[in-house]
Protein backbone atom coordinates (compact mmCIF):
# COMPACT_ATOMS: atom_id res chain seq x y z
CA UNK A 1 0.00 0.00 0.00
CA UNK A 2 3.13 2.08 0.59
CA UNK A 3 3.87 2.33 -3.03
CA UNK A 4 0.17 3.40 -3.96
CA UNK A 5 0.53 6.25 -1.63
CA UNK A 6 2.16 8.69 -4.67
CA UNK A 7 -1.62 8.77 -5.98
CA UNK A 8 -2.22 10.82 -2.77
CA UNK A 9 -0.36 13.47 -3.19
CA UNK A 10 -3.08 15.52 -5.48
CA UNK A 11 -4.90 15.48 -2.65
CA UNK A 12 -2.73 16.27 0.52
CA UNK A 13 -4.97 19.45 1.60
CA UNK A 14 -7.91 17.68 1.75
CA UNK A 15 -6.30 15.09 3.76
CA UNK A 16 -4.69 17.31 6.26
CA UNK A 17 -8.07 18.92 6.50
CA UNK A 18 -9.92 15.88 6.87
CA UNK A 19 -7.22 14.90 9.62
CA UNK A 20 -7.67 18.09 11.57
CA UNK A 21 -11.76 18.49 11.76
CA UNK A 22 -11.37 14.92 13.06
CA UNK A 23 -9.23 15.58 15.80
CA UNK A 24 -11.58 19.29 16.64
CA UNK A 25 -14.25 16.01 16.72
CA UNK A 26 -12.41 14.28 18.76
CA UNK A 27 -12.17 17.10 21.56
CA UNK A 28 -15.90 17.72 21.14
CA UNK A 29 -16.75 14.65 21.98
CA UNK A 30 -14.13 14.25 24.60
CA UNK A 31 -15.91 17.46 26.33
CA UNK A 32 -19.63 16.30 26.43
CA UNK A 33 -19.15 13.98 29.19
CA UNK A 34 -17.46 16.40 31.48
CA UNK A 35 -20.82 18.91 30.44
CA UNK A 36 -23.08 16.31 31.69
CA UNK A 37 -20.87 15.43 34.64
CA UNK A 38 -21.61 19.53 35.57
CA UNK A 39 -25.06 19.48 34.82
CA UNK A 40 -25.53 15.88 37.33
CA UNK A 41 -23.63 17.38 40.14
CA UNK A 42 -23.99 21.12 39.83
CA UNK A 43 -27.33 21.46 38.50
CA UNK A 44 -29.11 18.73 39.43
CA UNK A 45 -27.88 17.99 42.92
CA UNK A 46 -28.57 21.14 43.91
CA UNK A 47 -31.54 21.87 41.88
CA UNK A 48 -29.86 24.92 39.92
CA UNK A 49 -32.09 25.56 36.93
CA UNK A 50 -30.60 28.26 35.41
CA UNK A 51 -27.04 26.36 35.09
CA UNK A 52 -28.66 23.46 34.28
CA UNK A 53 -30.24 25.41 31.37
CA UNK A 54 -26.75 27.15 30.33
CA UNK A 55 -25.03 23.50 30.35
CA UNK A 56 -27.80 22.19 28.57
CA UNK A 57 -27.47 24.87 25.79
CA UNK A 58 -23.57 24.49 25.66
CA UNK A 59 -23.81 20.69 25.52
CA UNK A 60 -26.20 21.43 21.93
CA UNK A 61 -23.87 23.74 20.84
CA UNK A 62 -20.60 21.45 21.13
CA UNK A 63 -23.10 18.16 20.22
CA UNK A 64 -23.99 20.53 16.68
CA UNK A 65 -20.37 21.84 16.31
CA UNK A 66 -19.11 17.70 16.61
CA UNK A 67 -21.88 17.33 13.96
CA UNK A 68 -20.42 19.86 11.32
CA UNK A 69 -16.44 18.48 12.16
CA UNK A 70 -18.07 15.47 11.62
CA UNK A 71 -19.51 15.76 8.04
CA UNK A 72 -16.78 17.76 6.92
CA UNK A 73 -14.52 15.32 7.96
CA UNK A 74 -16.22 12.76 5.91
CA UNK A 75 -16.73 14.70 3.18
CA UNK A 76 -13.28 15.33 2.68
CA UNK A 77 -12.17 11.38 3.82
CA UNK A 78 -13.91 10.43 0.62
CA UNK A 79 -12.88 13.44 -1.53
CA UNK A 80 -9.81 12.29 -1.57
CA UNK A 81 -10.29 7.94 -1.21
CA UNK A 82 -12.62 8.35 -4.39
CA UNK A 83 -9.87 10.80 -5.95
CA UNK A 84 -7.61 8.34 -5.00
CA UNK A 85 -9.18 5.42 -6.31
CA UNK A 86 -10.28 7.31 -9.85
CA UNK A 87 -6.83 8.00 -10.46
CA UNK A 88 -5.02 4.84 -9.85
CA UNK A 89 -7.94 3.09 -11.80
CA UNK A 90 -7.02 5.63 -14.75
CA UNK A 91 -3.11 4.71 -13.98
CA UNK A 92 -3.62 1.38 -14.41
CA UNK A 93 -5.96 1.07 -17.18
CA UNK A 94 -3.67 3.22 -19.25
CA UNK A 95 -0.72 1.04 -18.27
CA UNK A 96 -3.19 -1.77 -19.16
CA UNK A 97 -3.61 -0.43 -22.61
CA UNK A 98 0.07 -0.25 -23.11
CA UNK A 99 0.36 -4.21 -22.78
CA UNK A 100 1.31 -6.30 -25.40
CA UNK A 101 -1.31 -9.74 -26.11
CA UNK A 102 1.83 -11.01 -24.16
CA UNK A 103 0.72 -9.20 -20.84
CA UNK A 104 -2.74 -10.03 -21.44
CA UNK A 105 -2.03 -13.64 -21.43
CA UNK A 106 0.11 -13.34 -18.28
CA UNK A 107 -1.73 -11.97 -16.29
CA UNK A 108 -5.55 -12.51 -17.40
CA UNK A 109 -8.38 -10.94 -18.61
CA UNK A 110 -10.57 -11.20 -15.79
CA UNK A 111 -7.84 -10.59 -13.01
CA UNK A 112 -6.90 -7.48 -14.94
CA UNK A 113 -11.06 -6.80 -14.33
CA UNK A 114 -11.08 -7.83 -10.89
CA UNK A 115 -7.93 -5.78 -9.90
CA UNK A 116 -9.33 -2.75 -11.60
CA UNK A 117 -12.59 -2.76 -10.00
CA UNK A 118 -12.84 -4.90 -6.40
CA UNK A 119 -9.31 -4.58 -5.25
CA UNK A 120 -8.85 -0.74 -6.01
CA UNK A 121 -12.28 -0.56 -4.37
CA UNK A 122 -10.70 -2.41 -1.36
CA UNK A 123 -8.15 -0.21 -1.57
CA UNK A 124 -9.95 2.93 -0.99
CA UNK A 125 -12.23 1.60 1.54
CA UNK A 126 -9.44 1.41 3.56
CA UNK A 127 -7.72 4.34 2.97
CA UNK A 128 -11.49 6.53 3.30
CA UNK A 129 -11.09 4.52 7.25
CA UNK A 130 -7.02 5.36 8.18
CA UNK A 131 -8.58 9.14 7.28
CA UNK A 132 -11.26 8.78 9.63
CA UNK A 133 -10.36 6.55 12.48
CA UNK A 134 -6.21 6.96 12.01
CA UNK A 135 -6.79 10.65 14.05
CA UNK A 136 -9.93 9.42 15.99
CA UNK A 137 -8.53 6.22 17.50
CA UNK A 138 -5.67 7.12 19.15
CA UNK A 139 -7.30 10.54 20.10
CA UNK A 140 -10.43 9.05 21.80
CA UNK A 141 -8.39 6.27 23.46
CA UNK A 142 -5.71 8.14 24.68
CA UNK A 143 -7.85 11.51 25.42
CA UNK A 144 -10.67 8.92 27.55
CA UNK A 145 -7.98 7.70 29.29
CA UNK A 146 -6.55 10.97 30.72
CA UNK A 147 -10.02 12.31 31.37
CA UNK A 148 -11.00 8.80 33.16
CA UNK A 149 -8.19 9.18 35.40
CA UNK A 150 -8.84 12.60 35.95
CA UNK A 151 -12.21 12.12 37.48
CA UNK A 152 -11.10 8.91 39.22
CA UNK A 153 -7.74 6.72 39.27
CA UNK A 154 -8.30 4.40 41.15
CA UNK A 155 -11.51 3.78 39.42
CA UNK A 156 -9.02 3.77 36.36
CA UNK A 157 -8.08 0.19 37.45
CA UNK A 158 -10.95 -1.18 36.04
CA UNK A 159 -9.87 -0.12 32.36
CA UNK A 160 -6.39 -1.94 33.08
CA UNK A 161 -8.07 -5.44 33.48
CA UNK A 162 -10.70 -4.99 30.55
CA UNK A 163 -8.28 -3.37 27.95
CA UNK A 164 -6.06 -6.33 27.74
CA UNK A 165 -8.95 -8.48 27.34
CA UNK A 166 -10.42 -6.63 24.84
CA UNK A 167 -7.54 -6.28 22.51
CA UNK A 168 -6.11 -10.09 23.11
CA UNK A 169 -10.43 -11.06 21.94
CA UNK A 170 -9.26 -8.74 18.49
CA UNK A 171 -6.35 -10.22 18.01
CA UNK A 172 -7.71 -13.77 17.90
CA UNK A 173 -10.43 -12.96 15.86
CA UNK A 174 -7.66 -11.38 13.32
CA UNK A 175 -5.59 -13.85 13.05
CA UNK A 176 -8.24 -16.41 12.02
CA UNK A 177 -9.61 -13.78 9.77
CA UNK A 178 -6.81 -12.26 7.49
CA UNK A 179 -6.20 -15.76 5.71
CA UNK A 180 -9.07 -15.74 4.36
CA UNK A 181 -8.91 -11.79 3.15
CA UNK A 182 -5.33 -13.28 0.97
CA UNK A 183 -7.92 -16.08 -0.66
CA UNK A 184 -11.07 -14.20 -1.13
CA UNK A 185 -9.93 -11.93 -4.02
CA UNK A 186 -8.44 -15.09 -6.01
CA UNK A 187 -11.50 -16.70 -5.88
CA UNK A 188 -13.20 -13.61 -6.57
CA UNK A 189 -10.99 -14.27 -10.02
CA UNK A 190 -11.84 -17.17 -10.58
CA UNK A 191 -15.81 -16.06 -10.33
CA UNK A 192 -15.26 -13.44 -12.62
CA UNK A 193 -13.57 -15.60 -15.47
CA UNK A 194 -16.55 -18.14 -15.38
CA UNK A 195 -18.68 -15.53 -15.56
CA UNK A 196 -17.28 -13.87 -18.32
CA UNK A 197 -17.00 -17.05 -20.36
CA UNK A 198 -20.67 -17.85 -19.81
CA UNK A 199 -21.85 -14.56 -20.67
CA UNK A 200 -19.26 -14.11 -24.45
CA UNK A 201 -19.87 -18.21 -25.10
CA UNK A 202 -23.91 -17.70 -24.54
CA UNK A 203 -24.51 -19.52 -28.30
CA UNK A 204 -21.94 -21.98 -27.85
CA UNK A 205 -23.58 -23.05 -24.90
CA UNK A 206 -27.14 -23.18 -25.37
CA UNK A 207 -26.14 -25.01 -29.34
CA UNK A 208 -24.57 -27.54 -27.45
CA UNK A 209 -27.19 -28.01 -24.69
CA UNK A 210 -24.89 -27.34 -22.02
CA UNK A 211 -26.78 -24.66 -19.93
CA UNK A 212 -27.33 -26.73 -16.62
CA UNK A 213 -23.64 -27.68 -16.98
CA UNK A 214 -22.68 -24.21 -17.03
CA UNK A 215 -24.73 -23.22 -14.19
CA UNK A 216 -23.41 -25.75 -11.90
CA UNK A 217 -19.90 -24.52 -13.15
CA UNK A 218 -21.12 -21.22 -11.78
CA UNK A 219 -22.66 -22.18 -8.92
CA UNK A 220 -19.62 -24.00 -8.02
CA UNK A 221 -17.62 -20.86 -8.35
CA UNK A 222 -19.75 -19.06 -6.52
CA UNK A 223 -20.78 -21.33 -3.81
CA UNK A 224 -16.78 -21.23 -3.27
CA UNK A 225 -16.39 -17.80 -2.72
CA UNK A 226 -19.69 -17.71 -0.73
CA UNK A 227 -18.31 -20.11 1.58
CA UNK A 228 -14.90 -17.88 2.05
CA UNK A 229 -17.30 -14.85 2.39
CA UNK A 230 -19.40 -16.80 5.39
CA UNK A 231 -16.21 -17.42 7.34
CA UNK A 232 -15.33 -14.33 7.57
CA UNK A 233 -18.43 -13.20 8.72
CA UNK A 234 -18.71 -15.55 11.26
CA UNK A 235 -15.37 -14.60 12.05
CA UNK A 236 -16.32 -10.82 12.50
CA UNK A 237 -19.93 -11.56 13.53
CA UNK A 238 -18.31 -12.90 16.65
CA UNK A 239 -16.33 -10.09 17.24
CA UNK A 240 -18.95 -7.79 18.16
CA UNK A 241 -20.66 -9.94 20.26
CA UNK A 242 -17.56 -10.34 22.26
CA UNK A 243 -16.57 -7.13 22.30
CA UNK A 244 -20.09 -5.64 23.48
CA UNK A 245 -19.80 -8.67 26.22
CA UNK A 246 -16.51 -7.32 27.38
CA UNK A 247 -17.70 -3.94 27.10
CA UNK A 248 -20.87 -4.53 29.51
CA UNK A 249 -19.13 -6.12 32.08
CA UNK A 250 -16.91 -3.33 32.10
CA UNK A 251 -19.83 -1.10 32.72
CA UNK A 252 -20.84 -3.41 35.75
CA UNK A 253 -17.71 -3.61 36.94
CA UNK A 254 -17.46 0.35 36.42
CA UNK A 255 -20.99 0.54 38.27
CA UNK A 256 -20.32 -1.99 41.01
CA UNK A 257 -17.19 -0.01 42.05
CA UNK A 258 -18.36 3.35 41.27
CA UNK A 259 -21.17 2.94 43.95
CA UNK A 260 -18.84 2.09 46.58
CA UNK A 261 -16.93 5.15 46.01
CA UNK A 262 -19.88 7.27 45.69
CA UNK A 263 -21.54 5.73 48.78
CA UNK A 264 -17.91 6.36 50.94
CA UNK A 265 -17.78 10.35 49.39
CA UNK A 266 -14.80 9.67 47.21
CA UNK A 267 -17.05 10.05 44.00
CA UNK A 268 -19.84 12.15 43.01
CA UNK A 269 -22.64 10.50 40.70
CA UNK A 270 -21.79 13.07 38.13
CA UNK A 271 -18.62 12.21 37.81
CA UNK A 272 -19.41 7.86 37.62
CA UNK A 273 -21.75 8.68 34.43
CA UNK A 274 -18.65 10.57 32.98
CA UNK A 275 -16.21 7.91 33.62
CA UNK A 276 -19.21 5.43 31.93
CA UNK A 277 -18.82 7.53 28.73
CA UNK A 278 -14.86 7.68 28.46
CA UNK A 279 -14.92 3.74 29.68
CA UNK A 280 -16.85 3.70 26.28
CA UNK A 281 -15.13 6.00 24.13
CA UNK A 282 -12.03 4.26 25.25
CA UNK A 283 -12.91 1.01 24.48
CA UNK A 284 -14.97 1.87 21.07
CA UNK A 285 -11.85 3.31 19.77
CA UNK A 286 -10.01 0.33 20.67
CA UNK A 287 -12.35 -1.41 18.78
CA UNK A 288 -12.60 1.26 15.57
CA UNK A 289 -8.51 1.14 15.99
CA UNK A 290 -8.62 -3.13 15.41
CA UNK A 291 -11.12 -2.94 12.55
CA UNK A 292 -8.58 -0.93 10.55
CA UNK A 293 -6.05 -2.62 11.10
CA UNK A 294 -8.05 -6.01 10.15
CA UNK A 295 -9.24 -4.25 6.77
CA UNK A 296 -5.58 -3.28 6.16
CA UNK A 297 -4.21 -6.63 5.75
CA UNK A 298 -6.80 -7.58 2.97
CA UNK A 299 -6.46 -4.20 1.46
CA UNK A 300 -2.89 -5.35 1.38
CA UNK A 301 -3.18 -8.34 -0.59
CA UNK A 302 -5.29 -6.06 -2.99
CA UNK A 303 -2.48 -3.72 -3.20
CA UNK A 304 -0.14 -6.01 -4.29
CA UNK A 305 -2.14 -7.41 -7.07
CA UNK A 306 -2.73 -4.01 -8.07
CA UNK A 307 1.03 -3.08 -7.92
CA UNK A 308 1.42 -6.05 -9.68
CA UNK A 309 0.23 -5.35 -12.87
CA UNK A 310 1.78 -1.55 -12.47
CA UNK A 311 4.80 -3.24 -11.90
CA UNK A 312 4.54 -5.39 -15.15
CA UNK A 313 7.23 -4.20 -17.79
CA UNK A 314 5.21 -4.21 -21.70
CA UNK A 315 6.98 -6.77 -23.65
CA UNK A 316 6.87 -4.45 -26.54
CA UNK A 317 8.70 -0.70 -25.74
CA UNK A 318 7.61 2.32 -27.92
CA UNK A 319 10.24 4.88 -29.52
CA UNK A 320 10.19 8.30 -28.62
CA UNK A 321 9.68 10.76 -31.14
CA UNK A 322 8.22 11.36 -35.08
CA UNK A 323 10.60 9.16 -37.84
CA UNK A 324 10.47 9.09 -41.36
CA UNK A 325 9.22 5.63 -42.34
CA UNK A 326 10.60 6.44 -46.23
CA UNK A 327 14.15 5.99 -46.62
CA UNK A 328 15.87 7.04 -49.55
CA UNK A 329 17.06 4.26 -52.23
CA UNK A 330 14.42 1.68 -49.95
CA UNK A 331 12.11 -0.85 -51.33
CA UNK A 332 8.64 0.38 -50.64
CA UNK A 333 6.30 -1.15 -48.91
CA UNK A 334 6.22 -3.97 -46.02
CA UNK A 335 9.05 -6.03 -45.65
CA UNK A 336 10.25 -9.31 -44.10
CA UNK A 337 14.17 -10.61 -43.66
CA UNK A 338 14.18 -13.91 -42.19
CA UNK A 339 11.76 -13.70 -39.27
CA UNK A 340 11.35 -16.06 -37.07
CA UNK A 341 8.81 -15.42 -33.78
CA UNK A 342 7.90 -18.25 -31.22
CA UNK A 343 5.03 -18.07 -28.19
CA UNK A 344 6.45 -18.30 -24.63
CA UNK A 345 6.22 -21.90 -23.98
CA UNK A 346 5.85 -23.16 -26.89
CA UNK A 347 7.46 -26.38 -28.32
CA UNK A 348 8.69 -24.94 -31.73
CA UNK A 349 8.52 -21.41 -33.68
CA UNK A 350 4.92 -20.52 -34.70
CA UNK A 351 6.97 -18.76 -37.70
CA UNK A 352 10.25 -19.25 -39.15
CA UNK A 353 12.71 -17.73 -42.06
CA UNK A 354 10.33 -15.42 -43.40
CA UNK A 355 11.42 -13.20 -46.12
CA UNK A 356 8.77 -10.97 -48.54
CA UNK A 357 8.14 -7.96 -49.61
CA UNK A 358 4.60 -6.77 -49.54
CA UNK A 359 4.12 -3.62 -52.46
CA UNK A 360 2.02 -0.32 -52.36
CA UNK A 361 -0.96 -0.95 -55.47
CA UNK A 362 -0.30 -5.00 -54.85
CA UNK A 363 -2.40 -7.34 -53.43
CA UNK A 364 -0.20 -9.57 -51.34
CA UNK A 365 -2.42 -12.42 -50.29
CA UNK A 366 -1.47 -15.26 -47.45
CA UNK A 367 -2.70 -18.49 -47.58
CA UNK A 368 -2.59 -22.23 -45.78
CA UNK A 369 -3.81 -24.80 -43.13
CA UNK A 370 -4.90 -24.06 -39.74
CA UNK A 371 -2.28 -23.08 -37.65
CA UNK A 372 0.34 -22.41 -40.27
CA UNK A 373 1.21 -18.77 -38.93
CA UNK A 374 -0.77 -16.54 -40.93
CA UNK A 375 -2.65 -14.85 -38.42
CA UNK A 376 0.83 -14.38 -36.33
CA UNK A 377 2.75 -13.01 -39.34
CA UNK A 378 -0.23 -10.82 -39.66
CA UNK A 379 0.26 -9.68 -36.01
CA UNK A 380 4.09 -8.78 -35.94
CA UNK A 381 3.52 -5.73 -38.62
CA UNK A 382 1.39 -3.78 -36.10
CA UNK A 383 3.52 -4.53 -33.02
CA UNK A 384 0.94 -6.67 -31.54
CA UNK A 385 4.01 -9.19 -31.46
CA UNK A 386 7.97 -8.77 -31.77
CA UNK A 387 9.82 -10.81 -33.78
CA UNK A 388 12.00 -12.94 -31.70
CA UNK A 389 15.07 -12.94 -34.84
CA UNK A 390 15.12 -10.99 -38.41
CA UNK A 391 13.56 -7.67 -39.09
CA UNK A 392 10.52 -5.91 -40.84
CA UNK A 393 10.87 -3.09 -42.08
CA UNK A 394 8.15 -0.24 -43.29
CA UNK A 395 9.55 1.72 -46.46
CA UNK A 396 13.10 0.56 -44.61
CA UNK A 397 12.69 1.50 -41.58
CA UNK A 398 12.23 -1.25 -39.03
CA UNK A 399 8.95 -1.25 -37.09
CA UNK A 400 11.07 -1.09 -33.93
CA UNK A 401 12.49 2.50 -34.27
CA UNK A 402 8.64 3.65 -35.11
CA UNK A 403 6.97 4.82 -32.70
CA UNK A 404 4.20 2.70 -31.87
CA UNK A 405 0.81 5.52 -32.27
CA UNK A 406 2.89 6.59 -35.48
CA UNK A 407 2.93 2.89 -36.86
CA UNK A 408 -0.65 1.80 -36.01
CA UNK A 409 -1.61 5.22 -36.97
CA UNK A 410 -0.38 3.83 -40.68
CA UNK A 411 -2.22 0.40 -40.92
CA UNK A 412 -6.20 -0.43 -41.18
CA UNK A 413 -6.30 -3.37 -39.71
CA UNK A 414 -9.58 -5.67 -39.63
CA UNK A 415 -9.03 -8.38 -37.39
CA UNK A 416 -10.08 -12.57 -37.78
CA UNK A 417 -12.89 -12.12 -35.40
CA UNK A 418 -14.69 -8.77 -35.90
CA UNK A 419 -15.18 -6.41 -33.07
CA UNK A 420 -17.56 -3.66 -33.35
CA UNK A 421 -18.53 -1.16 -30.23
CA UNK A 422 -21.46 0.07 -28.56
CA UNK A 423 -22.41 3.33 -30.47
CA UNK A 424 -23.80 4.44 -34.40
CA UNK A 425 -22.85 2.87 -37.26
CA UNK A 426 -21.39 6.31 -37.89
CA UNK A 427 -19.23 5.91 -34.74
CA UNK A 428 -18.04 2.32 -35.53
CA UNK A 429 -17.04 3.55 -38.95
CA UNK A 430 -15.05 6.62 -37.68
CA UNK A 431 -13.63 5.04 -34.83
CA UNK A 432 -9.61 5.19 -36.79
CA UNK A 433 -10.80 8.12 -38.29
CA UNK A 434 -12.72 10.76 -36.32
CA UNK A 435 -12.47 13.41 -38.78
CA UNK A 436 -14.14 11.93 -41.61
CA UNK A 437 -17.12 13.06 -43.86
CA UNK A 438 -20.40 11.49 -44.12
CA UNK A 439 -19.45 11.00 -47.78
CA UNK A 440 -16.18 9.24 -46.90
CA UNK A 441 -18.14 6.96 -44.63
CA UNK A 442 -20.49 5.79 -47.06
CA UNK A 443 -17.52 5.14 -50.26
CA UNK A 444 -16.07 3.07 -47.44
CA UNK A 445 -18.84 1.39 -47.10
CA UNK A 446 -19.54 1.17 -50.64
CA UNK A 447 -16.27 -0.54 -50.95
CA UNK A 448 -17.35 -2.67 -48.35
CA UNK A 449 -20.50 -3.87 -49.93
CA UNK A 450 -22.08 -2.62 -46.44
CA UNK A 451 -23.48 0.84 -47.54
CA UNK A 452 -26.95 -1.18 -48.82
CA UNK A 453 -27.82 -3.04 -45.69
CA UNK A 454 -26.83 0.16 -43.76
CA UNK A 455 -29.48 2.14 -45.26
CA UNK A 456 -31.94 -0.38 -44.98
CA UNK A 457 -31.21 -0.16 -41.14
CA UNK A 458 -34.17 1.92 -38.81
CA UNK A 459 -32.12 4.75 -38.85
CA UNK A 460 -28.81 4.24 -41.44
CA UNK A 461 -25.57 5.67 -40.23
CA UNK A 462 -27.18 6.46 -37.30
CA UNK A 463 -28.69 2.96 -36.32
CA UNK A 464 -27.15 1.65 -33.08
CA UNK A 465 -25.00 -1.13 -32.74
CA UNK A 466 -25.47 -3.36 -29.70
CA UNK A 467 -22.59 -4.14 -27.65
CA UNK A 468 -20.82 -6.68 -29.53
CA UNK A 469 -22.65 -6.02 -32.59
CA UNK A 470 -24.84 -8.39 -31.29
CA UNK A 471 -27.57 -7.22 -33.48
CA UNK A 472 -26.12 -7.73 -37.04
CA UNK A 473 -24.86 -10.55 -38.73
CA UNK A 474 -21.44 -12.19 -38.63
CA UNK A 475 -21.30 -11.12 -42.82
CA UNK A 476 -22.38 -7.76 -42.00
CA UNK A 477 -20.04 -7.25 -39.03
CA UNK A 478 -17.35 -8.32 -40.92
CA UNK A 479 -18.19 -6.03 -43.90
CA UNK A 480 -18.41 -3.20 -41.43
CA UNK A 481 -14.96 -4.03 -40.37
CA UNK A 482 -13.51 -3.54 -43.20
CA UNK A 483 -15.34 -0.27 -44.05
CA UNK A 484 -13.86 0.86 -40.40
CA UNK A 485 -10.58 0.26 -41.86
CA UNK A 486 -10.98 2.09 -45.80
CA UNK A 487 -12.11 4.97 -43.69
CA UNK A 488 -9.21 5.37 -41.82
CA UNK A 489 -7.57 6.12 -45.45
CA UNK A 490 -4.32 4.33 -44.50
CA UNK A 491 -0.97 3.51 -45.97
CA UNK A 492 -1.30 -0.64 -45.40
CA UNK A 493 -4.45 -2.78 -44.83
CA UNK A 494 -4.00 -5.98 -43.36
CA UNK A 495 -7.57 -8.05 -43.40
CA UNK A 496 -6.97 -11.03 -41.18
CA UNK A 497 -9.60 -13.41 -42.47
CA UNK A 498 -11.88 -11.48 -43.35
CA UNK A 499 -14.23 -12.57 -45.76
CA UNK A 500 -14.69 -15.89 -44.33
CA UNK A 501 -18.71 -15.37 -43.28
CA UNK A 502 -19.31 -13.66 -46.85
CA UNK A 503 -20.81 -15.50 -49.65
CA UNK A 504 -18.51 -16.23 -52.83
CA UNK A 505 -20.65 -13.51 -54.77
CA UNK A 506 -19.86 -10.54 -51.99
CA UNK A 507 -16.39 -12.10 -51.61
CA UNK A 508 -15.79 -11.36 -55.51
CA UNK A 509 -17.41 -7.76 -55.28
CA UNK A 510 -15.58 -6.53 -51.99
CA UNK A 511 -12.18 -7.84 -53.50
CA UNK A 512 -12.84 -6.09 -57.01
CA UNK A 513 -13.83 -2.49 -55.14
CA UNK A 514 -10.89 -2.97 -52.58
CA UNK A 515 -8.23 -3.36 -55.45
CA UNK A 516 -9.80 0.18 -56.84
CA UNK A 517 -9.57 1.83 -53.46
CA UNK A 518 -6.18 0.90 -52.47
CA UNK A 519 -4.05 0.97 -55.64
CA UNK A 520 -1.26 3.35 -53.60
CA UNK A 521 -1.73 1.43 -50.35
CA UNK A 522 -0.39 -1.74 -49.39
CA UNK A 523 -2.91 -4.93 -49.13
CA UNK A 524 -2.01 -7.93 -46.78
CA UNK A 525 -5.25 -10.43 -46.72
CA UNK A 526 -4.97 -13.79 -44.96
CA UNK A 527 -7.72 -16.05 -46.18
CA UNK A 528 -8.59 -19.36 -46.18
CA UNK A 529 -10.27 -19.83 -49.43
CA UNK A 530 -8.63 -20.14 -52.79
CA UNK A 531 -11.28 -17.96 -54.18
CA UNK A 532 -10.48 -15.03 -51.78
CA UNK A 533 -6.39 -15.24 -52.85
CA UNK A 534 -7.09 -16.56 -56.56
CA UNK A 535 -6.47 -12.61 -58.49
CA UNK A 536 -3.82 -11.19 -55.74
CA UNK A 537 -0.69 -10.33 -57.40
CA UNK A 538 1.59 -12.46 -54.84
CA UNK A 539 0.59 -15.26 -52.95
CA UNK A 540 2.49 -16.60 -49.90
CA UNK A 541 1.76 -20.48 -48.95
CA UNK A 542 2.29 -21.03 -45.31
CA UNK A 543 3.17 -24.46 -43.89
CA UNK A 544 3.75 -25.17 -40.25
CA UNK A 545 4.88 -21.64 -40.15
CA UNK A 546 7.74 -21.45 -43.27
CA UNK A 547 7.11 -20.05 -46.32
CA UNK A 548 6.77 -23.27 -48.58
CA UNK A 549 5.82 -20.94 -51.73
CA UNK A 550 5.90 -17.67 -53.14
CA UNK A 551 4.04 -16.41 -56.91
CA UNK A 552 0.83 -16.18 -58.61
CA UNK A 553 -1.84 -18.65 -58.52
CA UNK A 554 -0.87 -19.91 -61.67
CA UNK A 555 2.63 -20.21 -60.92
CA UNK A 556 2.34 -22.12 -57.50
CA UNK A 557 -0.01 -23.98 -59.44
CA UNK A 558 2.51 -25.83 -61.20
CA UNK A 559 5.89 -25.35 -58.54
CA UNK A 560 4.25 -25.79 -54.57
CA UNK A 561 2.49 -29.00 -53.84
CA UNK A 562 1.54 -27.37 -50.72
CA UNK A 563 -1.15 -24.84 -52.62
CA UNK A 564 -2.27 -27.67 -55.02
CA UNK A 565 -3.54 -29.93 -52.26
CA UNK A 566 -4.98 -26.82 -50.58
CA UNK A 567 -6.62 -25.67 -54.56
CA UNK A 568 -7.72 -29.36 -54.78
CA UNK A 569 -9.05 -29.71 -51.15
CA UNK A 570 -11.30 -26.69 -52.01
CA UNK A 571 -12.13 -26.73 -55.44
CA UNK A 572 -15.35 -29.41 -55.15
CA UNK A 573 -16.65 -27.96 -52.61
CA UNK A 574 -17.02 -24.40 -53.98
CA UNK A 575 -18.26 -26.34 -56.93
CA UNK A 576 -20.76 -28.25 -55.54
CA UNK A 577 -21.59 -24.97 -53.83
Amino acid sequence: MIRLLKYLRPYMWPAIFSIIFVFLQSMANLYLPTLMSDIVDTGIVKGDLPYIYKMGALMLVVTLVAGAFTVIANYLASKVATGFGRDVRNTMFEHVESFSLKEFDQVGTSSLITRTTNDIAQIEQVYMMILKMMTMAPLMCIGGIIMAVYKDAKLSLVLVVTLPLLIAGISILAKKGIPYFKVIQKKMDRLNLVLREELTGIRVIRSFNRTKHEINRFDAANWDITQTSIKINQIMAAAMPLMMLIMNLSTVAIVWFGGLRINSGNMQIGDLMAFIQYAMQIMFSVLMGAMMFIMIPRAQVSAVRVNEVLGIQPDIRDTEGLMNTTAAGEEQGVTFHDVAYGYPGAEKPALSHITFTARPGETTAIIGGTGAGKSTLLNLIPRFFDAVSGSISINGTDVKEIPLEQLRSMIGYVPQKAVLFTGTVADNLRYGNDQATDEELAEAARTAQADEFIREMSDGYQSVIAQGGKNVSGGQKQRLAIARALARKADIYLLDDSFSALDYRTDARLRGELAKTTREAVLIIVAQRVSTVLHADKIIVLDDGAISGIGTHHELMETCPVYQEIVASQLNKEELA
